[in-house]
């Protein structure tokens, strides 16, 4: 049986990531819909798009999970770290792919939350600086960030041509 507190911290992540919530678009919902050719599509040279914000949030749930669990590093499922360039020599099958990891990384992560003890949330996990509750509350206001973020890259990209 999950406590109270640990609910409490599933609902704050779910409601970030995919469930019905007040505060606006969530960041499943903010990729909804989106096509290849507009998760590509950057604002700028040298800036983000929308797939290497999803991605970057696929890496980060990783982050947060393995902490969570005590695992070694490297055993995320692209190469590299925090941001992958995209879409270089990538289709819309490899978009798809990499918003199925989001959603893969999402439950996995999720699923290390539910398993915690209530006095596991004040520990500082090892690669970390933070408690665990900073890292799980961090990794929802983390998913909202960049939810906002790819909701005004889909309104700028509308207005150009991709």
């Amino acid at each position: 049986m999950v406590s109270k507190e640990l609910q409490a911290l599933l609902t704050v992540i779910d409601q970030a990531f995919d469930k019905k919530s007040w505060h606006g678009t969530n960041l499943r919902g903010s990729l909804r819909g989106v096509t290849h050719s507009e998760a590509s599509w950057r604002p700028a040279p040298g800036r983000h798009n929308i797939w290497e914000l999803a991605l970057h949030a696929a890496y980060w749930k990783y982050v947060v999970k393995r902490r969570l669990l005590g695992e070694p590093r490297g055993s995320f499922p692209r190469t590299g770290s925090d941001w992958f360039p995209r879409p270089a020599g990538k289709t819309s099958v490899d978009w798809k792919r990499d918003v199925r990891l989001l959603v893969e990384m999402h439950r996995s992560m999720r699923d290390a939350v539910g398993k915690l003890r209530p006095a596991e949330l004040y520990s500082v996990p090892a690669g970390s600086k933070v408690s665990n509750l900073d890292l799980i509350s961090g990794i929802a206001a983390h998913d909202l960030y960049h939810a906002g973020q790819i909701q005004l890259l889909k309104r700028l990209g509308a207005k150009g041509s991709h």
